[in-house]
């Protein structure tokens, strides 16, 4: 195997290369250039690069010999085509190019709901590298999906737009918060204990489990400071939640009104639950129009609390998970940060009614 061309990058270089793989002006083809000359400057082997980046390790070494050669300059022009494909089948390759795009993007396998490189290659009798090319070059993945729903709310924006009215214009002398409740939170314990993680192999954890039990979160996220009021109950009844707004009231100052914007679950329109609002003309409750979780802000949170205390989170008990959920609220308040607004209810009606429109496109095939 041929010694590996060092690559050193002045501070400049560095700049530019991170700059390229972060906007989204460019070419997919050169923020994948960018990638292979960072790692490359890491010392990481052709083969790892390759590996990380889902390309041919040809193409790794190309790029990072053109690099060494001609620095950015090498990088931002694609190869002559003899150095790639063969210039004499350019009109061929165009062709193949095109009859990928069109199969990925309008079939399907006989044996699966998506194409793969490999699947794919063997129908058309090509190399499986070629296939992942295109891919690369045009931006499809055709192993991911992204989940929405459009709401099909009939009052949708005017919901909408008081709602993002809290959000970038709050009422004076009152405190917006962002309510809801997280349930059936798992005290999920490993039937084994897991390794640590050590250079070259990562951490491991067992598949299953011993279940020991849930709670519920009932979280207020101030939508000024970020700060959260937050405390764990054994269920969501309506009982619960008048509970918990009854301690988001008693902690605010008793000269501001408060603004609260929830979901359209059951218990938040509990008769109870009115009857107390009644009483408490400071206490205002906002609903977001129905399947736009994406608009209530302690979603955020939650999705934090998961990703770094949940998913891989240890607990023998009940207890135990309350007690880490309380110490990681408290931890986050010790340095709360705002999550920022910043779409205009515009924006979002002009995004939706371009989803609707191609939903009924779709539909009408």
């Amino acid at each position: 195997m041929p010694a590996q061309v060092e690559i050193n990058l002045s501070p400049e270089e560095k700049k530019q290369l991170e700059k390229n793989i972060k906007s989204r002006k460019i070419s997919v083809r050169l923020a994948e250039r960018s990638k292979i000359i960072l790692l490359a400057a890491k010392q990481v082997p052709n083969y790892q690069i390759a590996k990380k980046l889902s390309i041919d390790v040809n193409t790794v070494g190309r790029w990072r010999n053109r690099f060494a050669e001609k620095r950015l300059a090498g990088i931002e022009k694609d190869l002559p085509r003899g150095a790639n494909h063969g210039g004499k089948n350019s009109e061929k390759q165009a062709k193949l190019r095109s009859k990928i795009i069109k199969m990925t993007t309008g079939s399907k396998p006989k044996d699966g709901t998506h194409w793969t490189t490999r699947g794919m290659a063997k129908v058309l009798g090509i190399n499986h590298s070629f296939v992942s090319r295109v891919w690369q070059e045009v931006g499809l993945k055709p192993h991911l999906t992204e989940k929405f729903k459009v709401s099909n709310d009939p009052a949708f924006e005017e919901k909408l737009r008081d709602v993002v009215g809290l959000y970038m214009s709050p009422p004076e002398n009152a405190v917006v918060f962002c309510v809801d409740e997280k349930s059936s939170i798992q005290a999920l314990d490993r039937t084994q204990p897991g390794l640590p993680m050590k250079p070259g192999r990562c951490g491991t954890m067992t598949h299953d489990y011993k279940r020991h039990g849930t709670s519920t979160l009932f979280a207020a996220l101030n939508t000024l400071t970020g700060e959260v009021i937050g405390e764990c109950r054994k269920r969501h009844r309506h009982q619960e939640f008048l509970g918990f707004l009854k301690t988001v009231e008693k902690q605010t100052p008793k000269e501001q009104d408060l603004h609260l914007i929830v979901d359209n679950y059951a218990t938040h329109k509990h008769e109870n639950v009115k009857r107390w609002l009644k009483r408490n003309k400071r206490v205002h409750l906002h609903f977001i129009p129905t399947s736009s979780s994406w608009l209530n802000l302690v979603e955020r949170f939650f999705g934090l609390l998961t990703e770094k205390q949940l998913r891989r989170g240890v607990f023998t008990s009940v207890k135990e998970l309350e007690t880490a959920i309380v110490k990681f609220i408290e931890t986050h308040n010790e340095a709360k940060k705002a999550f920022v607004w910043t779409k205009s209810a515009e924006e979002i009606l002009l995004k939706v009614e371009r989803a609707r429109q191609a939903l009924s496109n779709q539909q009408s095939i």
